[in-house]
């Protein structure tokens, strides 16, 4: 009665969140660094790992990103150069 109810799986969380919504998140709740306070004093501001990992997630879809629109421009520049090439022959 219960313990052995089956969650609804939507309601589960999944793994494979926006990681600019996990990284707002983290920077609207304050918690993107850790203050770590040594013996004599001195305050040490430390990232957390989790916003570590979204800022890093986000690097990664941004190079991928980079990486297609570079592929792009170089197959434009290539269309374009083989164009001028037509039009000059065919003058």
């Amino acid at each position: 009665m219960y313990g052995n109810k089956n969650k609804d799986s939507s309601t589960q969380p999944t793994s494979g969140k926006n990681p600019n919504r996990v990284t707002g998140g983290i920077k609207g709740q304050g918690v993107d660094h850790i203050v770590m306070v040594s013996e004599d004093g001195l305050e040490n501001q430390v990232p957390t790992h989790k916003y570590v990992q979204s800022l890093e997630e986000q690097l990664r879809k941004l190079r991928a990103t980079i990486s297609v629109l570079e592929r792009k421009v170089s197959r434009t520049d290539t269309a374009i150069t083989n164009l001028q090439t037509r039009r000059i022959n065919h003058d």
